[in-house]
């Protein structure tokens, strides 16, 4: 037999029956409904990935005084995934518990560890009194997880236990959905037979806004040198184009939203842009770190997916994308050199760019080559703007937990997402690093 227990209230084993049988009998002891009936499905093509979104429904029949709410899926009859996360009805509703999931390897069959989701995302998103928050499709979300290609899933939501009977159930936010996300290869250059033309009119539209620096349709931004980017500063007529020796860094090679299989047929059409760029918004996907490099373009691919088809956004909320082998990646749709509004830090989205190392760094140290692409993405971007990488600037809040809406706040020019919103990103390890990285960034640009 096996026992409820461990930490927390999830499973630990006991003699008679090993870890890997005992878990896979423990949706039936616990009478939990499967959810591999007949998930939500919300798909475009094969190759461009998919989403199944399976509901969470109750562990417990009972509700016990004080006893903390706990909701679960477990489905081993589902369509191979590579990311997780949990959606709910209210973006403004705060999940006030703890989200673990194990998967299963659709290579191995073997089941992972039990891994936390982290449940604190709320500091991502578009600023509040814009279109994009109030599209009314915007959901609440735990942040993503990449697990690898898998075929099985076991997930647990569990609540701090209330002060009365029933009072913890009901800290659960109403809504809640696992949602499996499945990269695919990479997006087709033309739709399939019947296809809306959509799919190709928003994929010449997210190439054509860079077709000041790269031919159509290329998979790359290539890097420049010094001189020949100062020159093509000057043909783009950016802020220092006026000086006789513009602070700007040499631009670094970049890889397309087309040279990571965007499937532009997801995100809203049209661009937004904003202002200028005054400063950068350091981050971490809180992703986790157990990708290969050649794994970074289907990790982009499923947080896109994640951001669009389960929270609801208009596109991925990062301007940039930086993996852990230092390739820098196009995020958010509009032209890599241009001012485009993401939705990277609440209530400080506009004249900012949002740049997101993959990966999770509160305990980890980044990897030296991405606070060098940092330094080198930084110094490009901000120098097209005129911007100093160890200087300060003004941003006015649109509203957060840190300042209020309208408050002009004094912030570094290369910030921390934590900076303008009280969170724990960009990890302290990587936080670490923003100094070094600022000086790198601003020798880069020739000061």
């Amino acid at each position: 037999m096996f026992k409820i227990g461990g930490m927390r209230g999830f499973p630990t084993c006991s003699t008679g029956v090993t870890c890997a049988a005992a878990l896979t009998l423990l949706p039936a002891v616990l009478n939990m409904p499967s959810a591999a009936a007949a998930p939500a499905d919300r798909t475009t093509t094969a190759l461009s990935g998919s989403t199944q979104s399976l509901p969470l429904t109750p562990r417990t029949r009972e509700r016990v005084l004080g006893q903390a709410a706990e909701r679960g899926a477990f489905s081993t009859d589902v369509r191979h995934f590579s990311l997780v996360g949990v959606i709910w009805d209210k973006p403004g509703t705060e999940l006030l518990g703890q989200v673990r999931v194990r998967t299963r390897s659709a290579a191995t069959g073997r089941w992972s560890g039990w891994q936390d989701i982290d449940t604190h995302n709320a500091d991502h998103g578009a600023d509040p009194g814009t279109a994009e928050a109030a599209s009314g499709r915007v959901r609440g979300a735990t942040a993503p997880l990449w697990v690898g290609d898998s075929d099985g899933v076991d997930v647990r939501v569990r609540t701090k236990a209330g002060p009365g009977p029933g009072v913890g159930r009901d800290l659960l936010p109403a809504g809640l959905r696992l949602e499996l996300v499945d990269p695919g290869d990479e997006a087709p250059s033309e739709g399939p037979p019947g296809d809306s033309p959509r799919t190709d009119t928003e994929a010449d539209a997210a190439a054509s806004v860079n077709a000041d620096l790269v031919s159509f349709a290329a998979t790359e931004i290539p890097a420049l040198s010094r001189e020949d980017t100062e020159r093509e500063l000057r043909e783009l007529g950016g802020t220092g184009a006026s000086l006789a020796k513009p602070y700007i860094g040499p631009r670094p090679r970049i890889v397309t939203r087309r040279g990571w299989g965007a499937d532009e047929s997801l995100r809203e059409k049209g661009f937004v842009y904003t202002g200028k760029i005054k400063a950068a918004f350091v981050h971490h996907t809180d992703s986790g770190n157990g990708y290969r490099c050649s794994e970074a373009p289907s990790v982009i691919r499923s947080i896109y997916r994640y951001h669009v088809v389960s929270m609801g956004w208009r596109d991925i909320g990062y301007n940039f994308l930086v993996d852990k082998c230092g390739t820098i990646y196009e995020g958010r749709a509009g032209g890599a050199a241009k001012a485009v509004r993401g939705a990277h830090t609440l209530g400080f989205n506009n004249n900012s760019v949002g740049i997101a190392v993959i990966g999770k760094f509160g305990s980890h140290k980044p990897p030296a080559a991405a606070v060098t692409a940092l330094a080198k993405l930084t110094a490009w971007k901000l120098g097209l703007f005129g911007a100093n990488p160890k200087g300060k600037t003004y941003l006015k809040s649109g509203g957060g937990n840190l300042y209020p809406k309208g408050k002009n706040v004094r912030l570094n020019v290369i910030s921390g997402h934590r900076d303008g919103y009280a969170t724990e990103c960009p990890g302290a390890k990587l936080y670490a690093k923003l100094g070094s990285a600022r000086t790198s960034s601003a020798h880069l640009q020739g000061r």
